[in-house]
């Protein structure tokens, strides 16, 4: 294989990535080291060569996975190093999540961090005996470049062969020991307590958020806060949620120019950002901020939703209708350079009028709030961020909210027209089942709570799009699609997220097919996936790819862990289906991991939202009506712009013979519409209340329920 990106000719050369679909290892392709994609052809080279596997994983979007390649894999020093010394392996850690989750854990127990680039070195059978993240090209600062550590790493490995392997053996066995489940008795009310009680503990009065800095968005906590607000009436917890969403919507991690959030803050008050931008972030976002609009009311939080759904279909669609994964943080070589502005520059775009405002409304600094990545000096750019809450905004400068928020829209819609004439950031257009799952889940949401039929058709396109293309002949769902290829097999992400996008869309359509997709996903996800001796849902299916362990991934991380979902998807099809299997499945999702729970709750917020649906206060209920009509319409739209997240709707069409939810719901079978008028049927415990047609008497039993 070729070990220089360019022949003597001058003409460009490839490695073997050039024939990968990922965005990631594409990005690599023309590395000047011997890159191999995972898989038998470079383990196989490793032990016919006896060398060890040198494996960096990263993905498209990542700020120091560039700063890696540009510093050390697109050197020919480094490179001509590794590939002597090495077999090296490329891993994109969103095309293959099963890797990535065994060898980060791996780091994490090593070095006590984790990220991304990681770079494990490990024995041709898959089993590490290095660990660590950014490696410079040479030592500073302490740190150990690569210069210095490859030759290091050779001669023990020429030399001191045996010390080797019996580090690898042991760190494997550290892997399978951190995987353990400790079965304990079962997970109770008082828990939700703990957890509370820890984001009490955590939270960032002045600012907004948990802890300090980095601060990360992780909606799921604040999923868990509202609804324990709901069961619990501690107005503590919802003021949590109101000021951590009303501080990142006023932040700079808020793209306040063209909407959606970026990934993450690095300082405490989310002024500046990791200018990335996930897909999974804003499907998270859009839930928490629509389920805090359904609580509380609040308008800004409503606009924030709308916004973010306004992105993603502007710039993160493809034209199929499916959502691509994430745009760099980059442009022009430089971290955030697409989102920044200066003062003069935005004077010469607006009026001097509207330029006051702006720079009054978004605190912009003749010096900049943005420092040069040396930190050295202040650099007259500005990452824009509200002053204040709009609503303080208007009051200061004395003219209405509604006035203010035009002038803003008017502003904003100068700023985005000459910022599409930059040179944009790089857009990782592959499309992962897990993530177009949250999406769809989220959209299906926002459809409901806001009345708007366009997100039930963005949802809908996205789910035809993944069970048309992202499923194998048998049903058994696909990882990743690019460029036309399928591929990768389905993990536990990709069924539950899926899972939960279905459900989400068939309450927002009442198309019984999404119901039955849902059910079906989720007889492949037991078949396949389920522990029957410990319970719990394994990452991987039983017939995959052998790696060191079989994990199981219980933390709610980025996003909520595939268990945590799959327990609270499995305990909505019980009560919509009533078939109690389901039920007793979710249960033993949280016995297995309760032990873990009990130590650290707050790791446990979306499998703890779980359990607060589990613990009572959930109605199922039944709308009989005509499809479409004025009395339907007036049930469901009362029930959607509530707050009440813990029910399941099922719809039984009059009438016509449509398909019905009454194939998979046997006890809606009897149930009538009363005096041809649509009728709502609340249940609770396997028992319904007297059925009523009127919005107001069927939204008093479900409080009369969440009072009991």
């Amino acid at each position: 294989m070729v070990n220089s990106s360019r022949a003597d000719s001058g003409k460009q050369v490839y490695n073997r990535l050039i024939k990968e679909k990922s965005p990631y290892l594409l990005q690599h392709s023309a590395n000047p080291v011997d890159w191999f994609p995972w898989g038998d052809e470079a383990f196989e080279k490793a032990e016919r060569d006896s060398k060890p596997i040198f494996l960096s994983i990263g993905y498209s979007t990542c700020h120091w996975c560039h700063v890696m390649e540009h510093e050390s894999f697109e050197d020919p020093e480094v490179a001509r190093l590794m590939n002597q010394t090495f077999v090296c392996v490329k891993v994109d850690r969103e095309e293959r999540p099963e890797i990535d989750n065994i060898y980060m854990t791996v780091c994490q127990l090593v070095t006590g961090s984790g990220g991304w680039p990681l770079t494990i070195v490990m024995t041709p059978d898959k089993k590490p005996f290095f660990a660590g993240t950014y490696i410079p090209r040479e030592s500073r600062f302490g740190q150990v470049g690569l210069l210095e550590l490859i030759p290091r790493i050779r001669e023990i490995w020429e030399h001191r062969r045996d010390e080797v392997l019996q580090s690898a053996e042991q760190m494997t066995q550290a892997l399978a020991q951190s995987s353990e489940i400790s079965l304990s008795g079962p997970l109770e009310e008082p828990v939700l307590k703990s957890a509370f009680e820890e984001f009490q503990r955590s939270f960032d009065a002045r600012f907004g958020g948990f802890g300090r800095a980095p601060k990360f968005p992780t909606p799921h906590n604040l999923l868990f806060l509202l609804r324990y607000w709901l069961r619990s009436g501690e107005n503590s917890a919802l003021r949590m949620v109101e000021s951590t969403l009303q501080a990142m919507r006023s932040g700079g991690i808020y793209d306040h120019v063209g909407f959606g959030f970026h990934r993450y803050s690095t300082d405490q008050q989310w002024l500046l950002p990791h200018f990335e931008k996930m897909l999974y972030d804003q499907a998270l976002m859009a839930i928490a901020y629509t389920e805090a609009c359904q609580a509380t009311g609040n308008e800004e939080f409503r606009i924030v939703a709308k916004e973010i759904f306004s992105y993603v279909v502007r710039d993160m669609t493809d034209i199929e209708g499916a959502f691509f994964s994430a745009e760099d943080a980059d442009s022009e070589g430089q971290e955030g350079r697409f989102y920044l502005w200066n003062e003069s520059e935005l004077r010469g775009l607006l009026s001097a009028v509207d330029a006051d405002l702006l720079i009054r409304s978004y605190d912009i600094d003749p010096d900049g709030n943005y420092d040069e990545p040396s930190g050295s000096h202040r650099s007259g750019l500005n990452i824009l961020h509200l002053a204040r809450p709009v609503r303080e905004l208007a009051d200061r400068f004395g003219i209405s909210e509604n006035d203010l928020r035009k002038r803003l829209e008017k502003v904003r819609q100068i700023l985005f027209a000459a910022r599409e004439k930059r040179v944009h950031p790089f857009k990782d257009d592959k499309i992962l089942t897990d993530w177009n799952g949250l999406m769809i889940a989220a959209l299906a949401l926002g459809a409901q709570a806001f009345g708007e039929h366009r997100y039930a058709d963005a949802a809908r396109k996205a789910a035809d799009f993944i069970m048309g293309r992202l499923r194998r002949p048998d049903g058994r769902l696909l990882h990743r699609y690019r460029d036309g290829e399928a591929a990768v097999p389905g993990n536990l992400d990709d069924y539950a997220f899926m899972i939960w996008g279905l459900l989400n869309l068939y309450e927002a359509t009442f198309e019984v097919g999404y119901l039955s997709q849902a059910l079906a996903l989720n007889e492949t996800l037991i078949e396949h996936f389920w522990d029957g001796i410990n319970g719990a849902f394994y990452f991987t299916a039983d017939d995959s790819e052998e790696l060191p362990i079989r994990a199981k991934n219980p933390f709610d991380g980025a996003v909520p862990s595939g268990n945590s979902v799959a327990a609270l998807n499995l305990i909505r099809l019980a009560r919509m289906t009533g078939n109690v299997e389901f039920e007793t499945k979710a249960e033993m999702i949280t016995r297995a991991f309760s032990s873990q729970v009990r130590r650290a709750s707050q790791a446990f917020s979306m499998l703890l939202s779980a359990l607060d649906f589990a613990l009572g206060t959930a109605s199922e209920v039944v709308i009989v009506g005509a499809p479409g009509s004025a009395d339907t319409m007036a049930l469901l739209d009362a029930l959607r712009r509530g707050y009440i997240p813990n029910k399941v709707v099922i719809f039984r069409p009059t009438g016509a013979e449509t398909p019905s939810a009454a194939e998979h719901a046997s006890f809606v079978k009897d149930m009538k519409a009363l005096d041809d008028k649509a009728t709502a049927y609340v249940c609770r415990n396997h028992a319904c209340d007297r059925p009523v047609t009127d919005p107001a008497a069927m939204l008093e039993l479900l409080r009369a329920g969440q009072r009991n």
